[in-house]
């Protein structure tokens, strides 16, 4: 779409010209990352109001391109569960210790119902209270240990 650019302005805010206005802050989001990951990114105001659906990041110029991927990357930045250290559920909410391919993490899940989603048989992502996600690509290839914390709480 030749009538957007996205930009950074300062360095860590990402700003959209339209052909009508100047937001001073944008959020992209994917409306559906896990059913259509990749299409239909949602650029939307400080308030989290939408501004402008584009198809996808094909869709923007290579310079509004890379600081959206950027932003992007920030937001749905997903690490990698390697074991489970703890996991304890009181009152709807689950306290996480885990070890990830960044170091030891801890969190905290509400309804799990909402927040546990299950990619596949074995593939799940959990989601924290702040929006974090925290992926197990395969629940089969954690150790024994861990796969008990899971059993009691997902």
């Amino acid at each position: 779409m030749t009538n957007l650019k996205a930009f950074y302005h300062p360095k860590d805010r990402l700003r959209l010209t339209t052909e009508d206005r100047s937001h001073l802050t944008v959020k992209p989001a994917w409306a559906a990352p896990l059913s259509r990951p990749n299409q239909f990114l949602s650029l939307m105001n400080g308030k989290g109001e939408e501004i402008v659906m584009v198809p996808g990041l094909d869709s923007l110029d290579p310079e509004s391109r890379a600081a959206v991927e950027q932003e992007l990357g920030r937001r749905y930045l997903t690490s990698q569960v390697e074991r489970i250290v703890s996991a304890k559920s009181e009152y709807g909410a689950t306290y996480w210790l885990v070890q990830t391919e960044r170091g030891e993490r801890e969190f905290v899940t509400q309804s799990l119902q909402e927040n546990a989603q299950w990619l596949g048989p074995t593939h799940l992502l959990l989601i924290d209270v702040d929006g974090n996600r925290f992926e197990i690509k395969d629940i089969e290839l954690l150790d024994v240990k861990s796969r008990a914390f899971l059993d009691t709480t997902v």
